[in-house]
């Protein structure tokens, strides 16, 4: 044990050390669990916003109305970013699971999930963006 408390392993590929030193699965663990808790505390949040239109449809009308503002573009493309990634990493948490050839090919798999998560984003933040991005510049 180090004085942290974490277990030592001796057969690592970086020499021994400790359990976790930021190998990329590590921090794939790590951005699926962020992303997770991202995602519930949107819909938490659009469940209430939601309600509002029962309880007072002008309470919601106002608040509807804040979200259109170029911050919360910005937020929207990250959510969408997160939940593309909690959805693949998520396909690819079962297949590691689920499938006999998943723990030798995690790695490629989170490589292609990263490069799917790209590949979408790209447009997606584009076309996300450009009406916001044209109303800030003068755009019509």
């Amino acid at each position: 044990m180090t004085s942290a408390g974490a277990p030592e392993r001796s057969g690592t590929t970086r020499g021994g050390g400790t359990l976790y030193r930021g190998d990329l699965g590590m921090w794939s663990w790590v951005a699926h669990r962020i992303t997770g808790v991202l995602t519930f505390f949107f819909l938490f949040t659009h469940v209430l916003d939601t309600a509002l239109v029962r309880v007072s449809p002008n309470a919601y009308d106002a608040v509807i109305e804040t979200y259109k503002n170029p911050i919360v573009n910005l937020f929207e493309v990250g959510l969408v970013g997160a939940v593309l990634y909690h959805a693949l990493n998520g396909i690819r948490v079962m297949l590691v699971d689920f499938w006999e050839k998943g723990a030798k090919y995690q790695r490629a798999m989170l490589w292609a999930v990263l490069g799917v998560w790209i590949a979408v984003m790209i447009p997606g933040a584009y076309f996300m963006l450009v009406r916001t991005i044209s109303e800030l510049v003068g755009g019509h």
